[in-house]
């Protein structure tokens, strides 16, 4: 788009200048009634919810937009240092219950549309789901900068606006079908398009080498293939402060939307190949890189993320400040969310020296006082290695320019330890062999000032494991944020009846101090508290009985041991374990061993990567178990199982308010932080789980007795890979035997004959790196202390109330303060006052 600027800008000045907007029911029902019946253009005889529910979003909306630009200016006016995070995943989930929430105006909401004879709750759900993240990683993300907003902190999110979000997943025979998201079919009204500050990305072509007039070494990338990165800003609230930050995301335009020539020649296809090629870029959230055009499109994404983003950043320091970066440093500085967008450290060398003109050596300094990246993940797979070849051919000036980092970096590694050529290849940032690879993960630790991971275990198993070379060269580089969730979202928003309760006994500042939580304590002795939470709970389970009705067709008796595991399905988070569980319970019931016998329901919910074929089949595992359990008539209501399909953020607001059990069960050593166990633990579930990632901290802050722990710990898995024998640990458990000979002999698959024989091997396998033989016997004998102790309603309640009262660690607001205490440095800025 072409925009054309004003030769006088003072009317725009006067057109701002607007009254503020009532936050009263009158106030927010007239709008309601104007941009329906006006901006819309619907009346009396719409029988549709989504008209309703956009309405009401611009209503909501343009209360936040006065917010959003008075934060806006006051940033501009204090010229304050600011914080870019960048991040390939935003898991924003619905946004119109947040923007009321932190607003204040949700019964002002209520009540307007109530007196125009609306139902709130009817309009809410039409909205969809910005799937915009694949789980932890993009959720974290959004909690991350609703608690930057509410500390006041200058905070810009840059992300990706994908045409289609995570897939939504359905269950066909027990497997999973993956159908496009296509969240943005209907249009998104929380965003605002902002073409002025469209950016061009380069791809291609090469890298051309001269002298500037002054003698000085210079290059440029030229004869590029260009696509436009055009901007989308949502706006993100901070808790009835005034203030509102923004999420900038972008998408891929083509430079020439129509070549016209081709056109007139009969070449239809082609006239609109370069539109077509631009748009994949920002297509799909993380297509399937199992082939060379995946792997091309992830790296294609995760480039222009960076470069639109850092010349966003530039753009607009250039405009305040000029040409002179001597204060960037001090104004500015970038967060990495994981390896994704390691390419910012290469990419804002190339802006600075190649167009802007700076030295390596102030380019560099410039670079390492900036940038700060966070790790996500103890898998070494997961760590984003990309081959020189595909950088060559696809980013040729930034390969030459991580070519040269390494190349200095590698020099500083001999300084440290002469002559060791060894510890030179393993920290290079070129593995080299047949088909040499960039390692993503090192080139962001070398041009990072903090890495960082996300729990104590994970910091520590980074520095001892993965990046212990690093650490030894810049041991003061390495910190540790244990993660955190969202208060605000996770238990003031999603369970009303245990907020209302909550701040009924100890006032509402637990919202924005969830610290506070702590005065919880003495009331889980108190006899009626405990029944009030135990009504509380009750009907948070209604609510999730309803849902796995409506979406799984298996009903749930309210008064079972609601145990619940939802997560990406993946091998090291285990839902294999559970599964065998499930099996054992099973059969003790065939056997008649139902003595003491607890109701349980058991709930799984995950999406498995399109690309991974053991994590479908564990899938199809479960659901096979489920079809067998539930419709044994011997079995009835002592055991349900349901497998809920197209896990999301909204459908994680039902569950974890109605879970009595959290299933936090992966390989001791292999989670980096978890933050799905924070949210059941915030309302009020007590887990069950390993001494991994995050759950270590969590059993620290609840107590041993309000956590039923099992397992290897991480140096026992790392000592039991060297003579790991399943086979001799299923010969010597009967419980065991009996669980692998209904896999064996197919009772789940009667009419699939070998279907389940690749997960039967790998449970069978001595080079299994998940250790689930290892710890079936650990795991079965906590969930028969779960059971016990949930047959005790009294010690339960207490146990569920003493869970709450220990989460105020768990809180996002928390972990942004250690970020901004040790890494960013922020000030606190309030907005301006909306007038």
């Amino acid at each position: 788009m072409r925009l054309k600027p004003l030769q006088n800008s003072s009317p725009i000045a006067g057109l701002t200048e607007l009254p503020a907007l009532g936050l009263d029911a009158d106030s927010i029902g007239e709008d309601f009634r104007r941009y329906f019946g006006r901006t819309l253009g619907r009346d009396k005889r719409c029988h549709s919810t989504h008209y309703p529910y956009e309405a009401l979003a611009l209503t909501v909306r343009d209360r936040l937009m006065e917010r959003w630009k008075n934060t806006r200016y006051a940033y501009e006016e204090r010229d304050c240092r600011r914080m870019h995070y960048l991040s390939m995943e935003f898991l924003m989930g619905r946004s119109l219950g947040n923007a009321m929430l932190n607003l204040g105006v949700v019964d002002a909401v209520t009540q307007g549309l109530h007196d125009l004879g609306l139902e709130l709750e009817e309009i809410a759900e039409d909205e969809s789901d910005a799937g915009l993240g694949n789980g932890g990683l993009g959720r974290l993300a959004a909690c991350f900068l609703d608690s930057c907003a509410t500390l006041q902190l200058p905070v810009l999110g840059y992300g990706i606006r994908y045409e289609y979000g995570m897939f939504r997943q359905q269950i066909e025979n027990g497997y999973q079908v993956e159908e496009p998201d296509h969240w943005l079919r209907d249009g998104n009204p929380w965003e605002l398009e902002r073409p002025e500050f469209t950016q061009r990305v380069h791809f291609g072509g090469r890298a051309e080498y001269y002298r500037s007039d002054d003698g000085h070494p210079r290059a440029r990338w030229v004869d590029t293939h260009d696509v436009l990165a055009v901007p989308y800003d949502v706006p993100v609230p901070g808790y009835r402060n005034g203030t509102v930050n923004s999420l900038r995301m972008w998408q891929a335009a083509a430079t020439d939307v129509f070549d016209l020539d081709e056109f007139n020649a009969g070449s239809y296809p082609e006239s609109v190949a370069a539109k077509n090629a631009a748009e994949h870029i920002t297509m799909v959230l993380y297509p399937n890189d199992k082939s060379e055009n995946g792997k091309e499109l992830r790296l294609r994404q995760q480039y222009f993320l960076a470069s639109a983003s850092l010349k966003d950043v530039v753009r607009r320091w250039v405009r305040d400040h000029g040409e002179d970066f001597s204060q960037f440093a001090e104004k500015n500085c970038f967060q990495l969310n994981d390896t994704h967008p390691s390419c910012a450290v290469a990419e804002l060398m190339r802006l600075l020296m190649d167009e802007h003109f700076l030295g390596w050596e102030k380019a560099w300094d410039i670079t390492t006082r900036t940038t700060a990246y966070t790790n996500h993940t103890l898998l070494p797979e997961a760590l984003e290695k990309w081959s020189v070849r595909l950088f060559k051919q696809m980013l040729p000036r930034l390969l030459d320019v991580i070519y040269e980092i390494n190349a200095r970096f590698l020099t500083e590694v001999a300084k440290r330890w002469p002559g060791d050529v060894k510890r030179q290849q393993r920290m290079s940032i070129i593995e080299e062999g047949a088909d040499p690879q960039v390692r993503m993960a090192y080139l962001a630790i070398v041009g990072s000032y903090s890495v960082n991971g996300v729990a104590a275990l994970h910091s520590e198993l980074l520095k001892q494991g993965l990046f212990r070379d690093f650490y030894k060269l810049w041991p003061k580089k390495f910190n540790n944020k244990t993660n955190g969730v969202t208060q605000r979202r996770w238990l003031a928003w999603c369970n009303p009846g245990l907020t209302e309760l909550i701040s009924d006994a100890i006032g509402d500042g637990w919202v924005t101090d969830l610290e506070q939580l702590q005065r919880l304590r003495p009331y889980a002795n108190n006899a009626d508290f405990r029944a009030r939470w135990h009504e509380v709970k009750q009907a948070n389970k209604q609510r999730l009985v309803d849902l796995v009705q409506a979406e799984c067709h298996v009903l749930f008796p309210g008064d079972a041991l609601f145990d619940v595991q939802v997560k990406r399905i993946h091998e090291y988070k285990r839902q294999l374990l559970n599964i065998l569980h499930v099996i054992h319970l099973y059969d003790r019931i065939k056997r008649g061993d139902t003595a003491d016998w607890v109701q349980r329901c058991v709930l799984i919910s995950g999406k498995a990567a399109p690309g991974y074929a053991i994590a479908k089949l564990i899938i199809k595992l479960i659901n096979n178990v489920a079809k067998v359990v539930n419709s044994d008539p011997d079995v009835g209501d002592r055991l349900k199982i349901a497998f809920l399909p197209d896990y999301r953020v909204t459908a994680m607001e039902r569950i974890c308010p109605g879970t009595d059990l959290s299933e936090q069960i992966s390989t001791a050593g292999k989670e980096a932080s978890g933050t799905g166990n924070m949210k059941f633990m915030m309302n009020g579930a007590v887990t069950i789980g390993t001494l991994d990632g995050a759950n270590i901290e969590i059993r620290e802050q609840t107590g041993a007795d309000n956590f039923f722990l099992f397992g290897l710990t991480a140096q026992q898995v790392e000592a039991m890979h060297k003579d790991y024998d399943p086979g001799a640990i299923i010969e010597g458990d009967e419980d065991f035997q009996r669980v692998m000979q209904l896999l064996r002999s197919a009772h789940f698959n009667q009419f699939e004959f070998g279907l389940f024989d690749s997960v039967i091997d790998a449970i069978n396998s001595p080079h299994d790196p998940w250790l689930v033989a290892a710890d079936f016997r650990g795991f079965v004998d906590a969930q028969r202390r779960a059971g016990d102790a949930y047959r005790d309603r009294e010690r339960w309640t207490r146990m569920s109330i003493l869970n709450t009262a220990a989460s105020g660690k768990f809180s996002t607001d928390r972990t942004i303060r250690e970020y901004n205490d040790d890494i960013w440095n922020l000030e606190r800025v309030p907005p301006l006052p909306v007038k």
